[in-house]
């Protein structure tokens, strides 16, 4: 009897904490309404979609307008809360956001571990290179012997270059704009990103030039992502998405930040 107790209340506590993890995650939604505040996950670092200017510190993208139309949706404000690819797991299974806002690529890997929204853009990739590298002027250039290509740590491009490279040496990155500052230093001869980023070297980047894929090369769908579970709030981001490419709202955005050629109506 003596060792029967220790084992039933074992299993009780394995039970009730459950029980209160599942009740917790379910409340989400009650929790955001009564803090009035909705969190948001985002890569300041990304161009037309979370991007923190440097000199003002101010946020824009088509991801940081959605996230301000949610909280106006919810009728809450918004914090939001810097992450990055390689974090954003980790940042969303210990709460430290409500949800991920920066066009997160949809891939089999993510998906075991993200619960991620209806797709609202999608991109293939592209490489950036210096204007000065004779070496690397079109695709196939790119994996060569002896050529050095960047990629930053977490993203979709890091997984997918390291099955695909044969020749080429893959340089890993983790740290703010290090992929161009290898590429423009000469130490790497050209990093990969997608639509939206290159779209930063296209507007202010004199020194860079854009180097497209063959036609239809990897397109990846991006969404927003949030814990596994928790169907109420899941539910009502999904509402969120059809609310904003029915009324208009994604559109809008979408051709202020130049990115309608990758949008998902």
């Amino acid at each position: 009897m003596r060792l029967l107790c220790p084992v039933l209340l074992v299993i009780f506590g394995f039970f009730f904490n459950a029980t209160a993890s599942e009740s917790s995650d379910t409340s989400r939604l009650t929790k955001i309404t009564a803090q009035q505040t909705v969190r948001v996950c985002i890569w300041p670092e990304y161009y037309s979609i979370t991007y923190r200017n440097p000199k003002t510190q101010q946020l824009s993208g088509l991801d940081f307008d959605m996230a301000n139309e949610l909280g106006k949706d919810l009728g809450v404000s918004v914090e939001f809360v810097d992450s990055s690819f390689s974090t954003i797991t980790e940042d969303l299974a210990f709460d430290h956001c409500d949800i991920a806002m920066f066009a997160i690529g949809i891939t089999p890997y993510r998906k075991e571990k993200l619960r991620f929204s209806q797709p609202h853009l999608i991109s293939d990739i592209y490489a950036v290179a210096s204007k000065s590298n004779p070496r690397i002027k079109k695709w196939n250039d790119i994996d060569q012997p002896n050529s050095i290509i960047a990629v930053s740590k977490g993203t979709l491009h890091e997984a997918f270059m390291k099955k695909t490279l044969q020749s080429a040496k893959l340089m890993v990155l983790n740290k703010p704009f290090a992929r161009e500052l290898e590429v423009r230093s000469g130490r790497a001869d050209a990093f990969m990103t997608d639509y939206p980023y290159s779209l930063r070297f296209l507007t202010t980047g004199d020194w860079a030039k854009l180097i497209p894929p063959p036609s239809n090369y990897h397109k990846t769908p991006y969404a927003y992502a949030m814990k596994h579970g928790d169907d109420v709030w899941y539910e009502r981001i999904e509402r969120f998405m059809q609310d904003i490419k029915k009324d208009g709202r994604l559109m809008a955005s979408a051709k202020n930040h130049k990115l309608s050629a990758i949008l998902i109506p």
